[in-house]
């Protein structure tokens, strides 16, 4: 019998309690951490979206995909209930400590979820809303109910989820799907793969425990190593691609360039270094630089069209 196993039934007891839940366990729900850079990549898409929006729709536009996103943190919560209870970095979530039960979150989680896309059609327009429909279906049901069990593939394919908020604030303002936020969208979803392996190398025991089939469970650290690299190598010139597709300027382009051969530099030390306390250590410096480069490379967007540079 597997550690999962053995807690499922001592989980079910304490999912049954309810009602004790605080304003900050709800909040919790919401993964704050993560909607804090889907608000900040749908914020950069919208901001760039040609067209004139009243900046009160945008900031209800925003405070939508903000929801939407929390909407699909909490499901992911409900249906993971399980996973949280055994892994050491998520065993402390409110439906795993007792705090909320799972029809609670799984309450809380739809009511945001139609609350936020009906909300996005009426304020900004339907292709939106849309996109923010299936952004939620897709990392609750394809992502958290069906890849993230059955295939080391998972995070691949399901970084979709996270890449299409940009794409949500551009279509907010214009109603459609250009090339520019595809673009943006292309840039996400790159750069999930390398970000999230490097962090599942870190706590691939935990992965193990929980039976979750994460590229270091299933094929090994050193095949993990391999895409990490082949994926920051990708990263470098999809990182670019603004520049290169005509709407970032050239000093945007070499400051990619610049934060893309960093990226590559941290994969590399990831694939050289493998054994011990050094190997978690270098991994998790390119997990942590990672966050530091989506958040620059999507700054430098915003920066420049605030400013005009293109």
């Amino acid at each position: 019998m597997t550690m999962l196993e053995q807690t499922q039934g001592l989980h079910e007891d304490a999912t049954d309690l309810g009602g004790r839940g605080s304003v900050s366990d709800y909040i919790a729900l919401l993964k704050p951490r993560v909607m804090s850079l889907v608000v900040f990549t749908a914020a950069v898409g919208l901001v760039m979206a040609p067209g004139n929006q009243h900046p009160v729709l945008s900031f209800i536009s925003i405070l939508c995909i903000a929801i939407g996103g929390g909407a699909s943190g909490a499901l992911n919560m409900w249906w993971d209930a399980d996973i949280d209870a055994v892994m050491s970095r998520t065993k402390k979530r409110p439906i795993p400590a007792g705090k909320i039960t799972r029809q609670e979150a799984l309450a809380f989680g739809m009511v945001l979820s139609f609350g936020s896309v009906l909300t996005l059609g009426l304020v900004a327009n339907w292709m939106a809303a849309g996109l923010l429909a299936f952004t939620i279906f897709f990392y609750v049901v394809i992502y958290t109910m069906w890849l993230k069990r059955s295939t080391p593939q998972n995070i691949v394919i399901g970084g979709a989820a996270g890449a299409l908020p940009p794409m949500v604030g551009w279509a907010a303002v214009t109603g459609d799907v250009t090339l520019v936020s595809i673009a943006l969208f292309m840039i996400t979803f790159t750069w999930t793969p390398p970000h999230f392996w490097a962090l599942a190398l870190v706590k691939n025991g935990d992965y193990q425990a929980a039976g979750v089939p994460m590229l270091p469970v299933v094929a090994g650290e050193t095949a993990t190593r391999h895409q990490i690299v082949l994926y920051s190598l990708l990263l470098l010139p999809v990182g670019m691609a603004p520049y290169f597709l005509g709407f970032a300027s050239v000093f945007y382009g070499v400051g990619s360039a610049i934060l893309g051969l960093v990226f590559l530099g941290y994969a590399i030390r990831v694939w050289r270094v493998r054994e011990g306390d050094a190997a978690k250590k270098t991994a998790m410096s390119l997990f942590k630089f990672s966050l530091f480069y989506l958040m620059l490379i999507f700054a430098g967007l915003l920066a420049e069209n605030m400013i005009g540079l293109v």
